[in-house]
């Protein structure tokens, strides 16, 4: 059957997970986002797990009000292609049904390749931020560079923000994207960082002015989310 769980995370560095699909659905409206939250529970939750290879599947509300953004790890693209020829479809209808219009972009297809976190850290994240990198051009070496240049920077940094709990940087497969998965103590603690800082999480290092002026990087999109559903296989 289908566990669903209400504000849980998944793990991230589950050693079976081969990719990761993320999407984001626009609802609209702060009621709209409820009930789209609601509609994801029933349709999931009243049907059995889809596929073997479907490994978590995670909603997160974003803190625009309108926005969900969708975290599925999955044991890799061939799974995912059979749950979509057989399973997606019936679920979907069901959520548009509910609740219809939702603007859907995605999903984008990565893999995780480099996670960060304190040993021993027993601290409960309440706020997921999210960090999309866009370079100018496909590019898989320069994508891993470039987190690699971010862990440099974070282990020279004098002065941390001390809300930050851990860091998940994953690679877009077609070559042109990152996509920093960074949980915090709580959304204030973000802001409080971010203000801090001047508008960006670490000190003024030589090391994070690379970070910052990477050649090719072309943009940057910031958004806070909240953990809303967390389902699994299970028995309910």
């Amino acid at each position: 059957m289908t566990a669903v769980q209400f504000n849980s995370l998944p793990d991230l560095t589950r050693s079976d997970s081969g990719i990761v699909k993320v999407s984001t659905w626009d609802a609209g409206t702060p009621e709209r986002q409820r009930r789209t939250v609601e509609a994801v529970r029933e349709a999931w939750g009243s049907r059995d797990w889809p596929h073997s290879g479907l490994l978590s599947y995670t909603v997160y509300t974003g803190e625009d009000g309108k926005t969900l953004l969708h975290y599925s790890q999955w044991s890799g693209e061939e799974a995912y292609r059979d749950f979509v020829r057989s399973g997606r479809d019936a679920r979907n209808d069901e959520i548009d049904a509910a609740v219809p219009g939702i603007e859907r972009l995605g999903p984008d297809t990565f893999e995780l390749h480099r996670s960060g976190a304190m040993e021993g850290d027993t601290r409960e994240p309440g706020c997921v931020v999210t960090v999309d990198i866009r370079f100018d051009g496909p590019d898989p070496v320069r994508q891993r560079d470039w987190v690699d240049a971010v862990f440099e920077a974070l282990d020279s940094d004098p002065a941390l923000a001390p809300g930050g709990v851990s860091a998940h940087f994953h690679v877009s497969t077609d070559g042109t994207r990152v996509l920093n998965y960074a949980e915090w103590e709580t959304a204030q603690a973000h802001v409080d960082a971010l203000a801090t800082s001047g508008g960006s999480v670490g000190s003024q290092t030589p090391q994070w002015h690379r970070v910052q002026n990477y050649s090719g990087l072309k943009e940057s999109t910031v958004r806070r989310w909240t953990p809303a559903l967390s389902i699994g296989a299970g028995v309910r």
